[in-house]
C-alpha cells in the first residue's frame, strides 16, 4: 500500500489528493508542513480530504503522507481540567510554545508524557479479565477516580501487573499472550464504544433551575435541545447547567461559537467553584474549544472528540452531562464542507444526510451497562441558533425529531428581563411520565399534580391574555381575574430565577416543591375567600402574597418560608373567607 502521494486540487478545506492508497477515514499529512486532514470521500486512484487546519498558501504538487490510521482522540488520566481544540490538541500547551496564535502544521499529544500518575492495580496475576475491566486506579483530580480499563476486544490472564507511579505510554500490566497495556487508550472518534446495554432513563438530571426541573426535565442520559435566537441566554443557560447539573464529570464543546464568547467560557470556568466540593469546578471538566474563526473541519469533527472522551468516563461509570454549544455552526460547517465537494443540497442549502449526523451524535447519549460492569450515562444538551431565531430551519427541525426534551428560548421573554427566557407553552418534555415515579418516592407524592396544575393554570393564563389585550384585566369577572393572579405569582416566583444570585442560582427540589405549593396554597385559600364573597381587591391586599415573591432569595429559606405561611393563614382568617 502506497503511503506517499501528492496535492490533486484544493478548495478551500477540501483538497483531492491522488497517487496514494487510503481507507474512509484515514488521518492524512497534507503538503510541505504536514497539515491534518480526513478521507472523506474516494474515487478511483483520488480521494477526498477535509482539512482541519487553515490551507492557504497549499498548491497541487504538494507531497501527502497516509498515516493509515482514522482521527482518534487519546484516552487516560489529564483529561480533566484540559482544554482542547476540536481535534485534541491541548491549547495551553500550543500557547506557550507559539504564543496566542496556532501555527499550521503542529502537533501536540491530547495527554501529557512528562507527568506521572500513581497507579494502584485492581487485579491479580493469573486473574482473567475482559474488555473492560477495571485493571487499576489513579486519583486524576482530588475527588475524581480514574479507572484503568482493558481497551475493548482486548481480553485474557494477567501474565504481570505492576504498582507505582507511571506516565500514559508506560506499561502497567501484560496479558499471557503478550498484549502489553499502559494507562492511555486510543479511540476513533466516529465510532460509538461499545456498552453490555442501554438502560431505561428513569432518573431525573436534577439541575438546581425551577424551569427545568419543575416543568421540563431531562433525565440522566437523555437528550435535550436549547434552541433559542441571539441574546436570548443560551450559553448562560448551558453553564448553568454545566455548574449546577447533578453529575460528576462535565464536557463543554464551544463548537462555532464566537471567539469573545468563547473567551468569557475560559476565563470564568477555571474560576468557578464547585459546588458540591468546594474545589474548582475544572477539576471535573473537560473543555473544546473551536471558535468561529477555527477551521470548519475541525469544528465538524470537535463534537465527536467530545462525545467520545464523555463515553470513556460514562464507561467508568460516571454519569457525565455534555453541552454542544451550537450544533447550528457544526451543521454550517457540515453544509460548507458538503458545498465544496459539490454535493446535492437539501433543504436550505445543509446536506441531505443533515438529520442521519444529527441522530447519530445524539443517539451517542443514554444511560448505559457498561464494559466495566458499572452503570453509567451521557446526558446531552445541544444548543441551537436558529438564524433570527426561526424554530422552522432545519437543523431546529431535525434536532427536535430526535430529542426528548425542548427548551424553546424566547426572545420576547429575555427584553422582558425574565431569565431563565425558556417560552413554558413552546417548551415540552417526553420524559415527565417516566420520572413521575422518581418524584413521587424523593419529593413528594404531591408533585405531579402540583406541576400539572401550574402548568393548566400557565395555558389558562395565555388563553385570558387575548380578552385581557382588547378589554383589560378589570373587566375579567374576578375568578379569572384570581387565575392572572395566580399565574403571574407562578412565572415570577417561581420560574424566574437570578443566576448571578448567590442563593437564588440553584434551587433544590425540595425548596421547589415547598416554593411551588406555597404558591398553591395561596391560590386555594384566595379561592376560597372569594367563594365566600371576599372581594377580590381584598384578596390583592395580602402581604403575604407580595413576601412569598423574596423568600427564594432568603438563605434560611425554611424558616422565612414558615413565616410567611403563618401571616398567610391569619390574613385569610381576619378575612372572613377561610
Amino acid at each position: 500500500m502506497k503511503s506517499k502521494g501528492e496535492i490533486y486540487r484544493i478548495s478551500g478545506p477540501v483538497v483531492i489528493i491522488s497517487g496514494i492508497s487510503t481507507k474512509m477515514y484515514d488521518v492524512v499529512k497534507v503538503g510541505n508542513e504536514g497539515l491534518m486532514g480526513e478521507v472523506i470521500g474516494i474515487e478511483g486512484d483520488k480521494s477526498t480530504v477535509q482539512v482541519y487546519e487553515e490551507t492557504s498558501g497549499l498548491r497541487p504538487g504538494e507531497p501527502v503522507e497516509n498515516t493509515g490510521m482514522p482521527l482518534s482522540v487519546e484516552l487516560g488520566p489529564g483529561l480533566l481540567e484540559s482544554i482542547y481544540d476540536g481535534i485534541q490538541r491541548p491549547l495551553p500547551i500550543l500557547r506557550k510554545t507559539m504564543g496566542d496564535f496556532i501555527k499550521r502544521g503542529v502537533f501536540a499529544d491530547g495527554l501529557s508524557r512528562e507527568k506521572e500518575w500513581d497507579f494502584k492495580p485492581a487485579v491479580k496475576k493469573g486473574g482473567r479479565v475482559e474488555q473492560g475491566t477495571v485493571i487499576g486506579t489513579v486519583q486524576e483530580t482530588q475527588n475524581i477516580e480514574h479507572s484503568i480499563m482493558v481497551p475493548p476486544g482486548v481480553s485474557g490472564k494477567v501474565a504481570e501487573i505492576r504498582k507505582g507511579k507511571f506516565k500514559v505510554d508506560e506499561v502497567v500490566c501484560i496479558l499471557e499472550d503478550g498484549t502489553e497495556l499502559t494507562m492511555m487508550q486510543k479511540w476513533p472518534v466516529r465510532a460509538p464504544r461499545p456498552v453490555k446495554k442501554k438502560l431505561m432513563p428513569n432518573t431525573p438530571l436534577i439541575t438546581g433551575q425551577r424551569i427545568l426541573d419543575g416543568l421540563f426535565p431531562v433525565a440522566k442520559g437523555g437528550t435535550a435541545a436549547i434552541p433559542g435566537p441571539f441574546g436570548s441566554g443560551k450559553t448562560v443557560t448551558q453553564q448553568q447547567l454545566a455548574k449546577w447539573s447533578d453529575t460528576e464529570i462535565v464536557v463543554y464543546i464551544g463548537c462555532g461559537e464566537r471567539g469573545n464568547e468563547m473567551a468569557d467560557v475560559l476565563n470564568e470556568f477555571p474560576e468557578l467553584e464547585d459546588p458540591k466540593t468546594g474545589r474548582p469546578l475544572m477539576e471535573r471538566t473537560v473543555l473544546i474549544a473551536n471558535t468561529s474563526n477555527m477551521p470548519v473541519a475541525a469544528r465538524e469533527a470537535s463534537v465527536y472528540t467530545g462525545i467520545t472522551i464523555a463515553e470513556y468516563y460514562r464507561d467508568m461509570g460516571y454519569d457525565v452531562s455534555l453541552m454542544a454549544d451550537s450544533t447550528s455552526r457544526w451543521a454550517e460547517a457540515m453544509r460548507e464542507i458538503s458545498s465544496r465537494l459539490e454535493e446535492m443540497p437539501g433543504e436550505e442549502g445543509y446536506p441531505a444526510y443533515l438529520a442521519g449526523k444529527l441522530s447519530e451524535f445524539y443517539e451517542r447519549a443514554g444511560r448505559v451497562d457498561a464494559l466495566s460492569g458499572k452503570e453509567g450515562s451521557i446526558t446531552v444538551i445541544g444548543a441551537v441558533s436558529p438564524p433570527g431565531g426561526d424554530f422552522s430551519e432545519p437543523v431546529t427541525q431535525n434536532t427536535l425529531r430526535i430529542v426528548k426534551v425542548f427548551w424553546a428560548l424566547d426572545a420576547k421573554l429575555a427584553q422582558r428581563r425574565h431569565f431563565p427566557s425558556i417560552n413554558w407553552l413552546n417548551s415540552y418534555s417526553l420524559y415527565s411520565k417516566a420520572l413521575g415515579g422518581w418524584y413521587n418516592e424523593n419529593v413528594s407524592p404531591e408533585w405531579v399534580k402540583l406541576r400539572d396544575d401550574s402548568m393548566e393554570l400557565l395555558q389558562k393564563e395565555a388563553e385570558l391574555q387575548d380578552i385581557v389585550q382588547l378589554v383589560g384585566s378589570d373587566a375579567l369577572p374576578e375568578d379569572q381575574q384570581l387565575t392572572l393572579e395566580i399565574s403571574r405569582m407562578i412565572r415570577e416566583y417561581f420560574l424566574q430565577q437570578n443566576a448571578f444570585h448567590e442563593v437564588d442560582t440553584f434551587c433544590p427540589m425540595d425548596k421547589q416543591y415547598r416554593l411551588l405549593k406555597a404558591i398553591s396554597g395561596w391560590g386555594d385559600k384566595a379561592q376560597t375567600a372569594l367563594e365566600s364573597g371576599v372581594p377580590m381587591s381584598e384578596i390583592l391586599k395580602t402581604e403575604s402574597k407580595d413576601e412569598l415573591a423574596k423568600v427564594k432569595f432568603e438563605e434560611d429559606f425554611d424558616k422565612a418560608l414558615n413565616v410567611i405561611l403563618k401571616k398567610m393563614e391569619d390574613e385569610f382568617k381576619s378575612l372572613g373567607g377561610v
